[in-house]
């Protein structure tokens, strides 16, 4: 952030910059008492916990300025090496993405994992995009980070915009796998955006094998040890946004 200061020249506009969630940047965890990106639904689709929570508190203080703003860039990494950088926004953002120096667009994700900030923009007609940058450990994230960073300032014309547009591939996530019981373990370590194939057994959730059901696309697969926790999720990539 401080370098990014040092050189940053508004030419038009308002800018809001703040850190999404200190604490959990402060102890290098993803969160500290619950998932920020599940934070951002209304209230009556959160638990009594989670209400209760750092993370909750700090979403309702983040809202003031989304709700000032017409559009958000949330930069995130990864604490997966194997991570690759991509991006997450809705049809409404394409006027940005397409400046946007990552080739990876995906959409869908709010429908089936709701509560995220750029879910929250779009919740309110405004634009909401989520660029995750790779491996938090990888210098090369950084640098992606920068970029995206000043590439969105060019693309709102915050800045002078001197950009070529880039081709994009496009993937709809359509749904996520939620453990039934506390024992789910992969048949195989996946890549996130892998291709998998129609009857390819995923995992085994405690004895029950999971098949995918048709060609598709997987990320973010992991084994888990709870019942209820987020597993996967599949998709289909397409010739544009859906």
């Amino acid at each position: 952030m401080e370098k990014i200061l040092t050189n940053l020249k508004i030419e038009n506009g308002r800018v809001f910059l703040g850190y999404g969630n200190p604490r959990a940047i402060k102890g290098s965890q993803r969160f500290t008492e619950a998932n920020l990106n599940r934070m951002f639904k209304k209230d009556d689709l959160l638990l009594d916990n989670e209400k209760k929570s750092y993370e909750y508190r700090r979403a309702q203080f983040l809202k003031r300025y989304l709700n000032k703003a017409e559009a958000l860039l949330d930069i995130h990494a990864s604490h997966t090496p194997t991570s690759k950088p991509f991006i997450i926004c809705e049809r409404n953002a394409e006027k940005i993405t397409k400046y946007l120096p990552i080739d990876l667009i995906v959409s869908g994700f709010e429908k089936v994992q709701p509560g995220a900030t750029d879910g929250y923009m779009d919740s309110i007609g405004k634009i909401g995009i989520c660029v995750e940058c790779g491996y938090l450990g990888n210098p090369k994230s950084t640098k992606i980070a920068e970029e995206i960073f000043f590439a969105f300032l060019k693309a709102r014309e915050h800045v002078t915009n001197n950009q070529t547009l880039t081709k994009k591939v496009y993937i709809q996530i359509n749904s996520l796998y939620i453990t039934k019981t506390d024992n789910f373990t992969l048949s195989k370590s996946f890549d996130d955006f892998e291709r998998i194939s129609k009857g390819q057994v995923i995992g085994i959730d405690e004895e029950e094998r999971v098949v995918v059901k048709r060609d598709s696309i997987i990320t973010f697969a992991r084994n888990r040890k709870q019942i209820g926790e987020e597993a996967f999720l599949l998709g289909k990539e397409r010739d544009d946004f859906v």
